[in-house]
This record gives C-alpha cells, sequence and structure tokens, in this order.
C-alpha cells in the first residue's frame, strides 16, 4: 500500500455532491456521496449489502437510498430500513459502511481509517481558501499516475521552467537555489528570486512593469496535500521570504486523493488576496490555471508509463528532488507506524 489510512482525504468538491449520489474510489475503497435534505453530506461503501450492486446506481428516496437491483433501502446512517419483501422486518445486521465526513475549505473531506480515530480538527489546514480578504476556486483532473508523482512534481518548482514555458516558467527558477526544511508531519521548499522580470502570468497580475522580488514556498501536508505560497511584488516594496503580504499573492492549492495504487483525484485551485471581487478575473484565472495543470497531467501520466515500461530502473533524487523525497519518506513512515499498531 502507498498510502496512510487514518488520514482525512478530499473526496470531492463541495459543489460535486448534491442530491443525486455520485460514486468515487478513494484509496481503493468505492464510495457513494450524496446530500440529504438538510444538506448535509453522507458518505456510504458504495456497495448494497444484498447483491453487492453500486448503491449510486440506485435511487433516492428522502435522505436513504433504494437499491436498483432487489430495491433494499439504505439509510444515510448505512442502516438498511427496508427488506426486497417489504412485509419482512429488517435484520438490524444489515447495514452497510458509513465514512465520517467533513466539509470545510469548499471541500468533502472523507476518512477511510478507523472511524473512531477521526478527529476533524485534524484537517489539513488549507486557511487561505476560507480567510477574509482572500477568493478561492478551482478544479478537478483525474490523472493516470501514483499520487506521490504529483506531490514531487509540485514540490521541485524547476519544472515550471520547461513545462510551463509560456505562463509561469522562466530561467531564473533554475538559477536560484532552494531551502528544505522538515518538522512533524510538514515538508517545506522555499525559494526567493529578487529583482527578477516577472513571467506573463505575474505581470499581468501585477499590472505593472519592472523588477520584481518572486518567492515559491512549497509546503506538502500528510497525508498528501501540498500548499505553494507565490507571488511577486517590485523591489521597491521591500518584501522578504518571511514577510511577502506586498504585491500580489496566491496560494497554489493541491489535494492529491489516491483512487488506486495507479490513479489519482487531482483538485486544485489559487486562493488569492488580490481582484477578490472581480469573477470575471476568477473564471478567467481558472481556466489559465487549468490549462497549466492540463501540461502536468500529460507530462506525470507519460511518466508513469514509462516507469511501468521500465521495470528495472529507478527514480533517482537529485538537489532538486529534496522536497519530494522528504514527503516520499515522511508518507513511508507513517504507513510503517499504521502496520505496527
Amino acid at each position: 500500500m502507498t498510502w496512510i489510512n487514518n488520514r482525512w482525504y478530499v473526496a470531492a468538491w463541495d459543489s460535486e455532491v448534491d442530491r443525486a449520489p455520485i460514486a468515487r474510489t478513494i484509496c481503493g475503497e468505492p464510495i457513494v456521496l450524496y446530500r440529504k435534505l438538510d444538506r448535509t453530506a453522507v458518505a456510504l461503501r458504495d456497495a448494497c449489502p444484498h447483491r453487492l450492486l453500486p448503491l449510486s446506481m440506485g435511487y433516492k428516496e428522502g435522505d436513504s437510498l433504494r437499491c436498483r437491483y432487489h430495491g433494499l433501502l439504505i439509510g444515510p446512517d448505512g442502516a438498511a430500513q427496508e427488506m426486497p419483501i417489504k412485509a419482512e422486518a429488517v435484520p438490524k445486521g444489515i447495514c452497510v459502511q458509513r465514512y465520517p465526513i467533513v466539509e470545510r475549505h469548499r471541500f468533502v473531506w472523507v476518512w477511510i481509517g478507523d472511524p473512531a480515530l477521526a478527529d476533524p480538527a485534524t484537517v489539513p489546514d488549507f486557511w487561505p481558501c476560507s480567510a477574509p480578504g482572500w477568493t478561492f476556486d478551482g478544479g478537478y483532473n483525474h490523472i493516470a499516475c501514483d499520487f506521490r508523482l504529483v506531490i514531487d512534481n509540485l514540490m521541485d518548482l524547476s519544472h515550471e521552467t520547461y513545462v510551463h514555458q509560456g505562463s509561469i516558467g522562466q530561467i531564473e527558477i533554475t538559477e536560484t537555489p532552494i531551502e528544505t526544511s522538515v518538522s512533524d508531519g510538514e515538508v517545506t521548499v522555499s525559494r526567493w528570486m529578487p529583482g527578477i522580470e516577472p513571467p506573463p502570468f505575474w505581470r499581468d497580475a501585477l499590472r505593472a512593469d519592472g523588477p520584481v522580488d518572486r518567492w515559491q514556498i512549497c509546503r506538502f501536508l500528510e497525508p498528501s496535500s501540498v500548499l505553494i505560497d507565490v507571488g511577486v511584488a517590485p523591489v521597491a516594496c521591500g518584501a522578504t521570504l518571511e514577510q511577502h503580504d506586498q504585491g500580489v499573492r496566491g496560494f497554489v492549492i493541491d489535494a492529491m486523493t489516491p483512487e488506486s495504487e495507479g490513479t489519482t483525484h487531482y483538485f486544485w485551485g489559487m486562493a488569492r488576496n488580490f481582484d477578490i471581487h472581480d469573477a470575471g478575473f476568477t473564471a478567467r484565472f481558472k481556466a489559465q490555471q487549468g490549462h497549466v495543470f492540463d501540461e502536468d497531467v500529460e507530462v506525470l501520466e507519460a511518466q508513469q508509463r514509462s516507469i511501468a515500461a521500465n521495470p528495472d530502473l529507478k527514480l533517482r533524487g537529485y538537489s532538486v528532488d529534496q522536497g519530494g523525497v522528504r514527503a516520499r519518506q515522511m508518507i513511508q513512515r507513517s504507513i510503517a507506524a499504521e502496520a505496527a499498531r
């Protein structure tokens, strides 16, 4: 197994989950998601306990799901409410696994492991997605690759110079050294680029020409998220790596949820503290960001195919890979700790 079980994972955007059931496999487990009449979300194992037909194929009846095959009725608590022969009493033992669920920061989070350990306080802190003075939106990609490859990609932004040449990439990224640090449940990679010309996206966001100070601070959060503090400020503003609310600043939000060992649900977005009331800019930027991530998807899926085609070769880690290597080590230690319980 390549992922940690006892953690919160993003299962969906809040807008994806509505009254109609949707199916999504999270960490190898098929799950059905829907909303009750009071709009709270429900997550159940997507298998009828009778003949295992996916419940996501069934019919909503109030807050319950009726199996499309023989009509077993399952309540939002996972307990059977009505048998296929309606006159029969419902045995108490007929039930479906229910998953702990939390809605926070525009996402629906699901706990895959031991439900007794599901503490909502341990949901990863995506604070820019909910803080006053910021706005947030984003999208979703299904990627045919190991979720750890996406983490590697996001913790090593030197790839921007070559993969994203027309938008956020520039040669100064590869000319600037990085600093890597590790703390409890986090890995941080920082890059400070003083007195450079901004790439096209950041020049347009700043609405000005001239040299800027640019920063990239990538934070891996267990089990599988990366928040990237990015932005530029005119050199005259005096921004630093530690204090950089001048100019324009954003957080690239990345939540990678394993579907299987070779496929990933990739939830992405951008929280920003500039032009926060410009809905048109938000929509245009979301489309631009989606194009950037499409470039990543092309590379990552090709990398996964190449890994499969070259079983005698291994990934190598150079100095630019420190963040991804440390994140993988952290994940593996947590997996080992779970197995030792």
